[in-house]
């Protein structure tokens, strides 16, 4: 059964489709995913995890304004972000992934039309049918809460490989925070991390599977003693 994956099979096999079926998850399925993802440890026990499973009419609305304010240019993001601020193997780590993902989808580097299609539709959740947008709750200091956030959203994306699904986490839909607060009444106390596009992968689409570099144990792991 697709439960039974060994944990390394999970956590190995994970990736962030960019294309979608747009079958709907069952909602029975919805549930075992959250369960599964509201054991994630945080500092204290605080879960200060406000999540947002959007789906159906409310989730075509949303990606509707999203286009809009992208389209108007009106960003409202909680968290500042800036590509110019990466340097050195993080910023060659950054453009080795979208040189690889724009080959992927047969986008050359000079098609700026097709380029700015593709971002779009991280707007459109890559047509995947639910997005959850994960909201941070002001219980302390910021990047700490961050922290548990990211956990959270770590056991969300594995408990969805695990069941045969898939997720992309999405910084870009954080970029419009305030217009999510708006489309779904929620207050603006909580502030939003990022969102996960989800649902059933397009089976066989080559920006789907296209490979990714990891770097290895010796460049990211120091052992002492």
């Amino acid at each position: 059964m697709i439960e039974d994956k060994l944990f390394k099979d999970v956590i190995r096999s994970r990736r962030s489709p960019r294309s979608f079926l747009s079958t709907p998850v069952p909602q029975a399925l919805l549930q075992v995913v959250v369960e599964d993802a509201r054991n994630t440890p945080s500092n204290c026990n605080y879960q200060p995890w406000i999540v947002h499973i959007v789906s159906g009419a409310s989730r075509d609305k949303l990606s509707s304004a999203f286009l809009e304010a992208a389209a108007e240019q009106t960003f409202s993001w909680d968290f500042p972000f800036d590509f110019e601020s990466s340097y050195g193997i993080y910023a060659e780590r950054r453009q080795a992934q979208g040189a690889a993902y724009y080959e992927a989808a047969g986008i050359m580097k000079d098609a700026k039309e097709r380029r700015s299609y593709a971002m779009m539709q991280n707007l459109q959740f890559f047509g995947a049918p639910h997005v959850a947008l994960l909201f941070m709750a002001p219980v302390y200091e910021t990047v700490r809460v961050a922290g548990d956030v990211g956990m959270y959203g770590q056991s969300f994306l594995l408990s969805l490989e695990a069941h045969g699904l898939a997720g992309i986490p999405q910084t870009l839909l954080s970029f419009f925070a305030g217009t999510a607060r708006e489309e779904l009444g929620i207050d603006p106390m909580y502030k939003m991390l990022f969102g996960i596009s989800f649902g059933y992968p397009e089976p066989g689409n080559p920006v789907n599977s296209f490979p990714l570099s990891k770097a290895s144990i010796a460049e990211t792991v120091t052992f002492h003693g």
